[in-house]
C-alpha cells in the first residue's frame, strides 16, 4: 500500500512549525516537496529520511531560478 502524501498543515504539525515556515522551507529547497500544480505535497518517507539526515538542504525544491 502506498503512503498518502501529506499537506502543508500536516507537515507543519509534524515539524512543530507554522505553515508559512513550511512554505518558506519548500521555496528555499530545504525540505523535500512534490509540486502538483499549485499544491505542495510531501512524501512521508522522504520527510522521515530528511529528518534522519538532520534536515539538510534538499535538491528537489520547487523554487524557479530566475
Amino acid at each position: 500500500m502506498h503512503n498518502r502524501l501529506l499537506t502543508v498543515p500536516q507537515v507543519a504539525d509534524m515539524l512543530a512549525v507554522p505553515e508559512h515556515a513550511v512554505y518558506r522551507m519548500a521555496r528555499e529547497k530545504l525540505i523535500p516537496v512534490i509540486r502538483i500544480g499549485r499544491l505542495l505535497r510531501f512524501d512521508p518517507e522522504a520527510l522521515q529520511k530528511w529528518m534522519a539526515q538532520g534536515g539538510k538542504a534538499f535538491e528537489g525544491g520547487w523554487r524557479k531560478d530566475a
